[in-house]
């Protein structure tokens, strides 16, 4: 298990588990990053991390990044 901030560029993952405040654990779960879920890191610049989650690109800090285990 490891943070998906530390994903392969175009790896597909399945997420484990999402840790944080209760608050950035239901911001996560809105987004779509809920375990059992896949979520592909598209490209990381800047300090944000671009996933592709549910048919949609989503864009999050890489602090969020290492709460989501793959």
């Amino acid at each position: 298990m490891m943070p998906l901030a530390l994903a392969n560029v175009g790896e597909e993952n399945l997420i484990l588990r999402v840790g944080g405040s209760p608050e950035l654990r239901k911001h996560l779960e809105d987004l779509g990053f809920t375990p059992g879920g896949t979520a592909t890191v598209v490209a990381a610049m800047g300090g944000n991390i671009i996933v592709k989650i549910k048919e949609s690109r989503v864009a999050i800090s890489e602090e969020m990044a290492r709460k989501i285990m793959i």
